[in-house]
């Protein structure tokens, strides 16, 4: 146990290093957007206004929404404004790395620079991509839509799995689970409503990348279509040229939009992903490298409504972030 934990240190420090090289950070960032802006110049007609109307509520969703429910669920006592910030930072690095696993990274890396123990910090983004997850299906149920059976059991079945892994653990290492944030049901609950909230802004920009290359679908069918390519998310890929990507594609084909459209649409919409990640997470970057962020002191054990708080391990000076 004691090796596998090791191994896993290792990896997450080769990883880290990795994202966090500034000459890796900018050819993957200049390829990536590159690509998407290729895909966009062979739609042949695009209209800007539909794709900017959509643009807005899921710039809310992705960079309000999103930190406010890792926020809730977390327990790591920081603020709010912390947590948006850092998941700002984190989104540029996942839209230029497989799996979106450089966003993941990039947030164990921020939580432990506040003093975060490294298990308690990977199981507060895992705990929260799982609410994620779990918002998405329950987006889907919502509607009234029957997710392909194949969609229903891979969910289900990696649910059931982190909740066994996570008894087990909490069962035979009590003194590692006791670190791990512990959300109440009102807590899970509020993080899935965030979820589901976030949901429903991808469908805005997805229906206006939709008119922007002059189509239109149902919002109930889009949903399903969306639930639906999140399978293929599991395999890798960079943004823009993913198999989540090409799923959706074929399944905005699959309901009557026109291949061409379907292409354009995905295409735009992986572009205007670029903009607010820019934006607000770029100038994160900018702002903290300027110095105009400072780290708090680290956490303290401290008790919450949402489960037990993330213990701090050392104490670490107040330095510009991320130093």
């Amino acid at each position: 146990m004691r090796v596998r934990h090791q191994q896993f240190g290792t990896f997450l420090r080769l990883a880290k290093a990795v994202v966090t090289n500034r000459a890796v950070q900018v050819t993957a960032l200049l390829g990536a957007v590159l690509l998407s802006l290729w895909n966009v110049e062979r739609v042949p007609h695009t209209s800007v206004l539909p794709a900017a109307i959509g643009l807005l509520p899921f710039a809310i969703g992705k960079y309000i929404l999103c930190p406010l429910r890792w926020h809730a669920l977390a327990a790591s006592g920081r603020t709010r404004v912390w947590h948006v910030r850092a998941y700002a930072e984190s989104e540029i690095l996942g839209l230029i790395s497989p799996w979106h696993a450089g966003a993941d990274l990039w947030r164990v890396h921020r939580l432990e620079t506040t003093g975060v123990r490294r298990s308690a910090a990977v199981a507060a983004v895992a705990l929260d991509r799982f609410v994620g997850a779990v918002g998405l299906v329950v987006a889907v149920a919502v509607c009234g839509i029957a997710l392909p059976p194949i969609v229903l059991v891979v969910a289900l079945g990696l649910a059931a799995l982190v909740l066994v892994a996570a008894v087990l653990v909490r069962r035979r290492r009590p003194g590692l689970a006791g670190s791990w944030p512990w959300p109440s049901p009102t807590v899970f609950a509020v993080g899935v409503v965030l979820s589901i909230g976030y949901q429903a802004t991808i469908l805005g920009l997805l229906i206006g990348a939709l008119q922007a290359v002059g189509d239109s679908v149902s919002a109930f069918q889009l949903v399903a279509v969306f639930g639906a390519s999140q399978l293929a998310g599991a395999l890798p890929g960079v943004h823009g040229a993913s198999p989540r990507e090409g799923a959706l594609v074929a399944g905005l084909a699959s309901i009557g939009v026109s291949w061409t459209a379907a292409f354009g649409a995905v295409a735009l919409t992986a572009l205007l992903y670029w903009v607010p990640a820019l934006l607000f997470g770029g100038g994160c970057f900018f702002l903290r490298w300027r110095g105009w962020f400072t780290e708090p002191r680290p956490a303290t054990p401290c008790a919450r409504s949402t489960g037990a708080a993330l213990i701090a391990t050392a104490p670490v000076p107040r330095t510009a972030e991320g130093q």
